[in-house]
């Protein structure tokens, strides 16, 4: 009943738009083509997880290659986009299958309302809750349809999700893996920028249904269980300063991917960015972010065991954001889990340096301060420090290279935490090589 009436909103949405398109249809067209290589190395020694089960080496070094197809075409009131995506590591085997990393149309109007319908990457405010985490490869897209207004100043979106593993009558219900991570979502994000004055502010509100339990299991059979996450972001930019700050909730209730049960969640985050330039050749960040934890998280020592149950998770998931962008490029912390499945949270403060010396080429350094933001037995709260340092050059409009290096120098804490080797010194070095080029436009 839901989804009926969310299709009958659309279907009316739509109906207000075609208004405007009949009356422009035959306006100007424009079609194009292009694509988007991306080389991507990496050079990796220390802060593995150690596999008791066989011999890995505590380094890795690989290739990855992903190709991009991008079409795009648009008339007065319309839009239709489509991306094409191919990602393998270099001299790997077996088939590496494409995938339709975006395919989507948008319909607008002259007063502002838009609807949008298809697989879209989305992307709001700073990332830090849903962004496409390009830097991930494959990257994040989601099954949306998205309706809207933009105008005044003001902007106001709502998107609507409904995941499926299979178009079966019977027995599809339950939905578990799959892209998108999540069986629905409804989500409400509204933004305003002062007329006259340098002050951007943004609420958002988010509805993301998790399933859980077994299918066939009787004693754990499968349902959907309902997880809140909400919040605002506010940018301040005055002239040479720029001033950032972010808080956000989580509530309703969370799935334990091993005893494939529903709990209770109660999380939050909050973070406060300073940046300012002087000059154009130039600048200077500050910041710190405070992402709660559980209350007890079990640290054995490598190769014990050390399992509990929490009855609320307090530990803050920060869900489809662009993660290496916020908590340092290496993530230790979010991409990939602690022991037993648990967070003990985080505390990042942080403090760095950028620059252009000359035309085409940016550089930046940036030290982190890291530690969890719970209480361990018998244990520091100091997970590290980490040293990154960035590159980029602009050859061409459509030819770039960026590059970096990471020192991570972890504690005990880290070791325990992460079942690893971090208590040594971790270095991470990687090179990007970006080729954009647009192989074809016409208008007619």
């Amino acid at each position: 009943m839901v989804k009926i009436r969310v299709f009958f909103v659309f279907f009316l949405f739509v109906s207000s738009l075609s208004v405007y398109a009949q009356t422009d249809s035959a306006k100007v067209n424009a079609l194009s083509f292009g694509m988007n290589f991306l080389t991507h190395g990496e050079i990796v020694r220390g802060g593995l997880p150690v596999n008791s089960d066989a011999e890995v080496e505590d380094k890795s070094n690989f290739l990855l290659g992903r190709t991009r197809l991008i079409v795009d075409y648009s008339r007065p009131y319309l839009q239709a986009h489509a991306v094409i995506q191919n990602k393998s590591v270099w001299g790997s085997s077996g088939n590496q299958a494409l995938n339709l990393y975006e395919g989507w149309v948008k319909m607008t109007a002259k007063n502002g309302l838009f609807a949008q319908v298809g697989r879209i990457a989305l992307s709001y405010d700073d990332e830090r809750i849903i962004g496409t985490n390009d830097f991930a490869m494959a990257a994040q897209s989601h099954d949306v349809l998205r309706v809207g207004y933009e105008g005044h100043g003001h902007k106001a979106h709502a998107f609507f999700a409904y995941n499926q593993n299979a178009a079966n009558v019977y027995k599809s219900t339950f939905y578990e893996g799959g892209s998108q991570f999540y069986k629905t979502m409804q989500t409400v994000w509204y933004h305003y920028d002062v007329p006259k004055f340098p002050l951007g502010a943004s609420l958002l509100f988010m509805n993301v249904g998790l399933q859980s339990g077994e299918p066939g299991k009787t004693n754990k059979s499968p349902s959907t269980v309902y997880q809140q996450m909400y919040g605002g972001y506010l940018n301040f930019h005055p002239k040479y300063l720029t001033f950032e700050g972010a808080y956000y909730k989580q509530a309703g209730k969370f799935v334990d991917p091993v005893m494939k049960m529903a709990g209770k969640v109660d999380a939050w985050m909050a973070s406060v960015k300073a940046t300012v330039n002087p000059s154009d050749n130039y600048g200077f960040t500050l910041g710190y972010d405070y992402l709660s934890g559980d209350d007890f998280v079990p640290v054995p020592k490598s190769g014990e065991i050390g399992t509990v149950r929490h009855e609320v998770a307090k530990g803050f998931t920060p869900l489809y954001g662009s993660r290496s962008k916020f908590y340092g490029i290496m993530d230790y912390f979010y991409e990939s889990a602690y022991i037993n499945g648990f967070t003990p949270g985080l505390q990042n403060a942080f403090v760095g340096a950028f620059g252009h010396p000359f035309a085409k080429f940016d550089c930046g350094a940036t030290y982190h301060y890291l530690a969890v933001a719970t209480e361990l037995t018998k244990l520091n709260s100091t997970l590290g420090h980490s040293i990154e340092v960035t590159a980029g050059y602009r050859f061409t409009r459509d030819i770039s290279l960026s590059a970096g290096y990471t020192l991570m120098f972890g504690t005990e804490t880290m070791d325990r935490l992460k079942q690893g080797d971090s208590s040594k010194t971790a270095r991470w070095g990687w090179f990007s090589l970006v080729i954009s080029p647009t192989l074809f436009t016409t208008k007619w």
